[in-house]
């Protein structure tokens, strides 16, 4: 819609054609319902891609103040949460309400909801798009269909297959920002901490994250989980999987904390739970057979103790899908795409934009902006 808007407001006749029957489904459902529309401070090392350098020409030229100042105009109150991220106040619909207003304010025209069935490009060089509700032709084609997250909501491959279909390299789509499972025996040794919640400094391969992690009765999740899932995806289709890592006491030197307790009488749960949730505290004391008074660990099993709670190893036996994922990792490969107005190189009146290229942002607004800056570089061209 608005790379839509931005080319209509060029003069450009613009149509929108649209597989869903609920407009904009996934801007209503994010943010609890209020739309994590974007990040104040957004950089290309929020982002994953097998060329990492890719996004920053689009992010450069249409950043989060642009976006805001948007949102300010159409008179939309908001607010900021941790770590910049910026919120609706109200509902997630006021997103969709702008962004259709905009595509109005074009007199962009629309055909949804319809059925895509295929996609040709014509010996002119024009694009035709045949539907269930006739064909239509135009002298560029945008693809910003989404990747594969959420398929409830009517997430397909369609993108992925008109890339390929004009010969387009794809890097293949994972899960990303998605919870991860552990094996059974893992689970079944975690038990009794399931649904205990924490804050750690999660890391896997480069990715490094303080945030909240959750036990489940699946596996690990948690915003710190969903935010190292994509590096530890990344790790896995690079060939090298790694474990995931938790450090469970963030503020703390653990060697140290532990040495200050060294007299205490209390067990070693009882003493954690002055730091961590008291429930989990104890059965992580339990699960690692060290339930014990603190005046009688030694000096060896002090630094055992240690090294677990700052580098506690948890080897994922994959994730909950796409079904769970929040976006998609890999997508359209961006070495086949023009930075600066997202064309397909070699297919002059193609672009791809949003979600289905292969640039998938951190948690917390990231992925949103990356819409938004993708989709002004090409309407901006067209």
């Amino acid at each position: 819609m608005l790379c839509a808007a931005r080319a209509a407001a060029r003069g450009r006749r613009v149509l929108l054609v649209d597989h869903a029957t609920s407009l904009a489904e996934k801007i209503r459902i994010s943010g609890g319902g209020r739309c994590n529309f974007t990040n104040r401070v957004v950089a290309a090392g929020n982002f994953l891609s097998q060329n990492p350098h890719f996004c920053r020409s689009a992010l450069a030229r249409y950043r989060p103040q642009d976006f805001i100042a948007l949102v300010e105009r159409h008179g939309i109150r908001y607010h900021e949460k941790t770590l910049g991220q910026l919120f609706c106040d109200d509902s997630s619909q006021q997103i969709i309400d702008m962004l259709v207003h905009e595509c109005d304010d074009g007199q962009v025209d629309w055909a949804a909801p319809v059925t895509i069935e295929s996609v040709e490009q014509t010996p002119a060089a024009r694009f035709v798009v045949h539907t269930d509700h006739g064909n239509f032709d135009a002298a560029a084609l945008v693809v910003a269909t989404g990747g594969l997250s959420i398929p409830k909501i009517g997430a397909t491959d369609l993108g992925y297959r008109i890339a390929r279909q004009f010969d387009l390299p794809v890097v293949p789509p994972r899960p990303a920002l998605v919870p991860l499972t552990l094996d059974a025996e893992t689970l079944a040794a975690l038990a009794p901490l399931a649904g205990a919640a924490f804050d750690v400094v999660a890391r896997c391969a480069d990715g490094e994250f303080r945030e909240r992690a959750l036990i489940t009765h699946r596996g690990l999740s948690g915003p710190a989980i969903l935010q190292i899932s994509s590096y530890w995806q990344q790790a896995c289709a690079a060939g090298h999987p790694e474990p995931v890592r938790l450090d469970l006491l963030p503020d703390h030197n653990a060697l140290d904390w532990l040495a200050e307790h060294a007299d205490s009488q209390a067990l070693l749960g009882n003493q954690l739970g002055e730091l961590l949730p008291k429930r989990f505290a104890k059965a992580w004391a339990d699960l690692h057979g060290w339930q014990t008074p603190m005046r009688q660990i030694g000096n060896k099993l002090r630094q055992q103790i240690a090294a677990q709670l700052a580098d506690w190893s948890l080897a994922p036996s994959g994730t909950q899908g796409f079904a769970k994922a929040e976006v998609t990792l890999g997508g359209v490969d961006t070495r086949a795409l023009s930075s600066k107005t997202m064309a397909a190189l070699k297919v002059p009146g193609l672009y791809f934009i949003g979600e289905v290229v292969d640039v998938t942002g951190h948690l917390g607004g990231y992925n949103f902006q990356w819409a938004w800056s993708s989709a002004v570089a090409a309407g901006d061209a067209l």
